[in-house]
């Protein structure tokens, strides 16, 4: 039986490390048939190779600023002579200096501001823009961004990258509604909280991890595997009426006003 993304052409933005969401992602739709193309910064560059050495068909491209148009230009050249075309990419991309997590918000300077709105959430439009023409060489194609709920609601160690996160949303809303009419799908998936490499320099991050699971609805943690089925979905034709989502994997977390009293679990001290 022919896996769900069997002939489709993927872009992975933002590989790093086995323990990224963006491997984790990789494999489900490798799993489900799909030949990608890979993203990384140069500090990742020797990971990312081994990650995908020996994965026939694939196509590793460095990407050192998502936000600039010229280096995504030269992305989708290699991936367009490579692939002919797109049906869906994988934005996995956010970052915030790491001094923002250690002070205030409302001490956050205007430099700071603009690197972590560039990087997280304005690369999202500028990766989908650079994907169009390719998107609209096999009749359309879907996008899928990954945010967190820190954007819709205050997490207080997320800081700016929550503020980050609420503008990824709302372009991720406005894109879908503008490209709809081209077939082309844009949606956030929100994940519950992931033990990545870039998670541990949030503060209160663990404490926050283990309230969710002990809290949540189901009553356990999410992992990147979740992630990459959450993604075939979306980027699957199983989910082409699906666009402008959030899509939440957080085992129900997101559903709650207030965690139940009786519980043992309570705000571990710097946790949201």
């Amino acid at each position: 039986m022919p896996g769900l993304l069997e002939g489709k052409l993927g872009l992975i933005a933002g590989l790093s490390n086995k323990y990224s969401i963006a491997w984790g992602i990789a494999q489900a739709c490798l799993r489900e048939g799909a030949r990608l193309a890979y993203t990384h910064q140069s500090r990742y560059a020797d990971q990312a190779a081994d990650l995908v050495a020996g994965v026939a068909g694939s196509l590793l491209v460095p990407l050192e600023d998502a936000s600039d148009t010229t280096q995504i230009g030269a992305v989708y050249d290699q991936i367009d002579a490579a692939f002919g075309g797109l049906d869906f990419v994988v934005h996995s991309i956010a970052y915030a200096p790491p001094s923002t997590f250690g002070s205030r918000f409302t001490d956050t300077t205007l430099e700071d501001f603009h690197v972590a709105m560039d990087s997280s959430a304005y690369s999202l439009l500028a990766l989908t823009r650079g994907a169009e023409p390719l998107f609209r060489k096999r009749g359309g194609g879907s996008v899928a961004a990954m945010t967190y709920y820190g954007g819709e609601k205050v997490v207080l160690g997320y800081k700016i990258m929550g503020v980050a996160k609420a503008t990824l949303d709302s372009i991720g809303r406005y894109l879908a509604a503008e490209l709809g009419p081209d077939n082309i799908r844009v949606n956030l998936l929100s994940l519950g909280p992931l033990r990545t490499m870039s998670a541990r320099g949030i503060p209160g991050f663990m404490g926050m991890k283990k309230l969710s699971a002990q809290v949540a609805p189901l009553r356990r943690d999410v992992d990147v595997e979740d992630a990459g089925n959450a993604v075939v979905f979306l980027c699957s034709d199983l989910g082409k009426n699906v666009t402008g989502e959030i899509l939440h994997v957080d085992s129900g977390y997101n559903a709650l006003g207030f965690w139940d009293p009786t519980e043992s679990a309570g705000p571990a001290a710097g946790a949201e």
